[in-house]
């Protein structure tokens, strides 16, 4: 280092010698700075963009997901309809502007019939009620009418009706159609709900994004329940992923924002020819505590595929989950090394890794046995080469170099990556949850933020449906119109029959 050097020598070939080096070294320390400079620069304009736009998304994400919580509250507290049919007293009033006129009506009657109820004369008609639902057929607003004649008897007076269908949202003017599009839109087209709101003015509908904050409130409070039927499934499966990715979340008080998680778990059994369709959990955290794992995955017992965060230890353990290291991380620390250094020994042990992957593709959608019985013949070899070569090349490097530390990370993570080799329900990384937490990070780069843990909530809850349907190949948006159309009445002990696989069968 130049720091040990004599820098004022009395001779002046020495002299200049010096001097040559402190030029390098300046020369090679200025093109750091300008690199780090470029770096930082291109990092903050990635997160942030610029400051106008960040402030003006930060004051309306903070609204929206405060009307979020408060229409997910009111739905929760919402009383049941009485029994003579007549809705009960909203809580909160807003103002209904008219649908507009030129959208298509498409008229649903629903008669009483013609016989009266009471003693079995002939029914007239009085009159009608029209109820009025604000539908979304992809590509094009309609206004469904729901027509109730009224008609008494002509023997004995009595008036007779048919009764308005439940609606997800009583007393709202959005059909189960429409609240999808807003679901699906702003959680898996990553719309904030103010762009939706611009959408739709452009089609001659004014709907306030403080309205579709409000529907999608209600409607996550009403799907809740089927989230947590998804949570179910994925934990009663033999192994599971696990991951978790950070979100911001303002803090109660200020303005300021503080790191919050959203956690990801996944059942996929795919890979083994598994009769379980395949499932995604997600909940939402203030902070990222190991707690949280432990109280999420509360007596599983199974697999848990995992990237090596200290806070999911907390699972593994006597009579608790069994742990799956994650050979992807492994990899990507060499590829990190080679990218900046072209290491041949990183490359190595990249080409190394690449030989079981190849092995992985061939056995894929095979039955458990035989995917172990090829691992033990064939990727065992290779895995006990590669952990014996890494311990090797470790004394002929530098301790402090990357490519130690890289070493030094395979060689801990892969005894837990083991287990692979004589499972065939176990996967060779966890992959399958990065994937998983991928929508929430695209997400957070459109509406920034969390503004509360209420809205948070409501995200991990929307997320859980949609990911799952999509998983299964299912539109989301064709499924929870469905579930939409149906979910307040329909029993809570008979959930499974909303699930999006129940959906397509039904379908088909």
């Amino acid at each position: 280092m130049l720091k040990d050097l004599d820098i004022t020598p009395d001779d002046p070939a020495e002299l200049r010698a010096v001097n040559r080096l402190l030029a390098d070294e300046v020369k090679a320390l200025s093109l750091k700075v300008e690199q780090l400079q470029h770096q930082l620069h291109g990092a903050n304009r990635h997160r942030f963009g610029s400051k106008s736009e960040g402030l003006d998304q930060l004051n309306l994400d903070l609204l929206e997901d405060a009307e979020i919580v408060e229409a997910a509250e009111d739905q929760a507290k919402q009383p049941a309809p009485s029994q003579e049919g007549v809705d009960p007293k909203p809580k909160r009033k807003h103002s209904r502007k008219p649908l507009p006129d030129h959208l298509d009506r498409e008229d649903e009657e629903l008669s009483p019939g013609d016989e009266c109820g009471r003693c079995g004369g002939n029914l007239r008609t009085l009159g009608e009620d029209i109820t009025e639902e604000l539908e979304y057929v992809p590509g094009r607003f309609k206004v469904k009418r729901i027509i109730r004649p009224r008609k008494a008897c002509s023997c004995c007076e009595a008036i007779a009706q048919a009764p308005l269908p439940s609606r997800p949202i009583e007393r709202g003017r959005p059909g189960p159609s429409l609240l999808a599009h807003v679901l699906v839109s702003k959680y898996a087209d990553h719309l904030p709900l103010y762009r939706l709101s611009q959408i739709f003015a452009r089609e001659g509908v004014d709907l306030d994004r403080s309205t579709m904050a409000d529907w999608v409130g209600r409607s996550t409070a009403l799907l809740e329940p089927l989230a947590d039927a998804i949570g179910r499934m994925v934990r009663q499966g033999p192994a599971l992923f696990a991951d978790d990715t950070p979100v911001k979340m303002l803090a109660p008080g200020n303005k300021k924002t503080r790191t919050a998680r959203v956690w990801t778990y996944v059942r996929d059994e795919r890979a083994w020819s598994g009769q379980s369709p395949p499932c995604a959990w997600y909940q939402f955290t203030v902070d990222r505590k190991g707690a949280h794992p432990v109280a999420h995955l509360s007596g599983y017992k199974g697999w848990v595929h995992a990237d090596g965060y200290s806070g999911f230890n907390g699972l593994f353990g006597d009579d608790k989950a069994d742990e799956m290291a994650c050979m992807a991380h492994v990899r990507r620390k060499f590829v990190d090394v080679f990218s900046s250094q072209g290491s041949a020994i990183a490359q190595q042990a990249i080409l190394r890794i690449a030989a079981l992957y190849a092995i992985e593709k061939e056995i894929r959608g095979m039955a458990p046995e035989d995917r172990a019985a090829i691992r033990k013949a064939r990727a065992k070899p290779i895995f006990d080469e590669l952990e014996e070569w890494l311990h090797a090349q470790l004394p002929n490097i530098s301790g402090k170099s990357p490519l130690a530390k890289a070493i030094r990370y395979a060689l801990g993570r892969m005894p837990k990556a083991r287990p692979y080799l004589s499972n065939g329900h176990l996967e060779l990384d966890n992959n399958t949850a990065e994937r998983a937490v991928k929508p929430v990070a695209i997400g957070r780069k459109n509406w920034m933020f969390s503004g509360s843990e209420g809205g948070g909530k409501a995200m991990a809850i929307a997320y859980t449906l949609i990911e799952t349907a999509k998983l299964n190949n299912v539109d989301p948006q064709g499924w929870l119109t469905w579930v939409l159309a149906q979910i307040a009445d329909h029993k809570i002990t008979r959930l499974d029959e909303l699930l999006p696989w129940r959906y397509a069968a039904q379908a088909a």
